[in-house]
């Protein structure tokens, strides 16, 4: 019996700031202690490389598993350690920090590929108004 795999990949969908966001502005998420945090590996992964990467990507290569895994792993190795991590539900990008404290709105295309846009960019403004997108917000980081 397999176990069932949970994906986070959404398709035509546009992540908007959460409405309790600080952030006027797209901000890069700075580092804690010296080290980065998840927010900043995401925000590294996907500005460098937008449409590139799913959002099961980013998730899986951000969280501790992803990052535990040796350069040296085997593309076999590699497969394991995220069908294991997948076998259980994980938060989605609309959980992520960059929407929830940062102020970057998350496009995924039709293929589920993901790019962020800062807030008060013209093409995040472009997303937000497409009716052709599902339109979400990232989740609120206190409640109402």
């Amino acid at each position: 019996m397999t176990k069932p795999v949970h994906t986070t990949n959404c398709f035509n969908t546009f992540i908007q700031v959460a409405e309790d966001c600080p952030a006027r502005t797209g901000e890069e998420p700075p580092l804690r202690a010296g080290k980065p945090t998840v927010a900043c590996l995401q925000y590294g992964m996907i500005a460098k490389a937008p449409y590139k990467y799913t959002s099961d990507d980013v998730i899986f290569a951000t969280s501790a598993p992803g990052r535990e895994l040796a350069v040296k792993a085997t593309k076999t190795e590699k497969q394991a350690a995220r069908e294991a991590f997948f076998s259980r539900g994980q938060a989605c990008m609309r959980a992520s920090s960059l929407g929830k404290r940062f102020g970057w709105g998350v496009h995924a295309d039709s293929k589920g590929r993901i790019a962020i846009y800062p807030i008060e960019s013209k093409r995040y403004k472009a997303l937000a108004r497409d009716p052709r997108l599902t339109q979400v917000r990232a989740i609120r980081s206190k409640r109402a």
